[in-house]
């Protein structure tokens, strides 16, 4: 994947500038690098993030020079949702990297149409590997929980020898847990209700009475 990008010097509040031609505003640093004011085209920004989110190596190609680098954090506008502010980390092929990967959730479970609920306990995953062997993502097959009670555990994850799993091996990632079964208030006829009435009103004319 390869990200055309470019150095700028419009900075603080003039970003808007930017924003307003399509183009986002980013920083590059990484240990050992020249820290980078950029800014990249928003529709190619986009689809890539799309297809790779944050934890896949790109090329920026800043100036005709191509740096491998991380889409380290993005900030997103609150009313219209649009990326605004995106941060670069400058990775080395040969150096070890600590990353979290998504959690994705494929297939259904048998157990869940037997009446059992599904608890999804983790979305994301830290892992430790060169960049050149990142994931994307790691994908839980819920077709194997069958049985109310089962739990598919970090351990039974398997990502090769070349990724090393910063999460405790005993996490549930999912589980099937019985359906909560809600108390139901005992039903009150209007003859139980007539009777408290009445019960309440002798009460009453007896205290009356004994003033």
């Amino acid at each position: 994947m390869e990200l055309t990008a470019q150095k700028r010097e419009i900075l603080g509040k003039n970003l808007s500038v930017l924003r307003k031609q399509n183009l986002i505003p980013a920083e590059f640093y990484g240990h050992g690098t020249e820290n980078l004011h950029l800014s990249v085209p928003a529709k190619e920004f986009n689809k890539i993030f799309k297809e790779v989110g944050e934890s896949t190596i790109i090329k920026l190609n800043v100036d005709g020079k191509k740096i491998n680098a991380l889409i380290h954090d993005v900030q997103k506008d609150a009313l219209t949702d649009n990326v605004s502010h995106i941060d670069f980390y400058g990775v080395r092929m040969d150096e070890k990297i600590r990353v979290n990967i998504p959690v994705v959730f494929v297939g259904e479970s048998p157990a869940v149409k037997e009446g059992g609920v599904l608890i999804k306990a983790i979305h994301e995953l830290e892992i430790e590997a060169l960049p050149a062997n990142l994931p994307h993502r790691v994908e839980i097959d819920l077709a194997k929980l069958d049985k109310i009670g089962e739990s598919i555990l970090v351990k039974d994850i398997d990502l090769g020898k070349d990724v090393k799993i910063l999460v405790d091996l005993e996490t549930a990632i999912a589980t099937i847990v019985e359906p909560k079964v809600e108390e139901v208030a005992p039903a009150v006829s209007v003859e139980d209700v007539k009777v408290e009435t009445e019960e309440k009103k002798e009460a009453r004319e007896k205290e009356k009475a004994a003033e």
